[in-house]
């Protein structure tokens, strides 16, 4: 079977995604863990179907590059808006389904798309660190020195410590700076150190201004680029009208046999 792809990345997170608004391809777990192979496939992070669904602009199924479905992706999700704009769905405000329930996206100057993410309603402590949802699961931990950590090695051992290893969690790392944070992530699924991860910088921001006062926007450094989040703190537990922040940019397309 031969398969058409487009290849995107947001901020060096990158995805191969497939028009699938026919709903006619259904993909199995060993050939999405073959597509997002580095070597012996296309190479990703993970893989997105765009698919058309009743009442929304399209549906958001995202795979991890393990090949399991797997939760919510912030950068797959501002991704997926990019190219389905590129394919003709022209909206000014898009809304959309994905395994999290509904998000609205935008697309906003100098080409940035604006997602609308899940409100989060818990920040807890975890032995000092911090564990929230904001779509998937994450452990945030401060650190210094960000740039100089084995975060592959450090990230791993957390995901698989004995309270995490049934279901996962992406670990991020995090160094105040100034003004901004810097990320580091682990991705649980991909099982290694990703360029960026849309969630988990949101995590980042939303713990950032947990500890700190007089923030609604956080910018954010990545390994991939940069990326802003937006929030209105009710209170050191509740954010409202979160909103990820970042480019979308296409990368190439071509045709794959599986």
């Amino acid at each position: 079977m031969t398969i058409q792809f487009y290849k995107y990345q947001g901020t060096g997170n990158d995805f191969v995604i497939i028009d699938n608004r026919d709903g006619a391809l259904q993909l199995t777990t060993t050939q999405i863990h073959h597509i997002c192979d580095r070597r012996f496939g296309i190479g990703a992070d993970g893989l997105m179907l765009l698919n058309t669904l009743e009442g929304f602009d399209f549906e958001m199924k995202y795979y991890n590059a393990d090949g399991k479905e797997s939760s919510m992706c912030g950068n797959g999700g501002r991704c997926l808006t990019r190219f389905a704009y590129d394919m003709g769905i022209h909206k000014i405000t898009y809304r959309f389904l994905a395994i999290d329930g509904e998000h609205d996206a935008e697309i906003a100057e100098h080409g940035w798309i604006r997602l609308r993410m899940k409100d989060v309603f818990e920040v807890r402590d975890y032995d000092g660190d911090t564990i929230l949802n904001t779509g998937s699961p994450h452990y945030i931990k401060s650190v210094q020195n960000i740039m100089d950590m084995d975060v592959f090695h450090e990230g791993r051992n957390i995901r698989n410590s004995k309270d995490f290893i049934r279901e996962g969690i992406n670990v991020n790392f995090v160094e105040a700076e100034n003004k901004h944070i810097i990320v580091r992530t682990y991705e649980r699924g991909v099982e290694d150190e990703t360029y960026s991860c849309g969630t988990g910088v949101t995590a980042a921001a939303i713990v950032f201004a947990h500890n700190e006062k007089g923030f609604n926007r956080v910018e954010i450094k990545t390994k991939g680029g940069h990326l802003a989040v937006e929030f209105e703190k009710i209170n050191d537990q509740e954010f409202r009208n979160v909103w990820l922040c970042g480019p979308a940019e296409f990368v190439y397309k071509g045709e794959i046999n599986i």
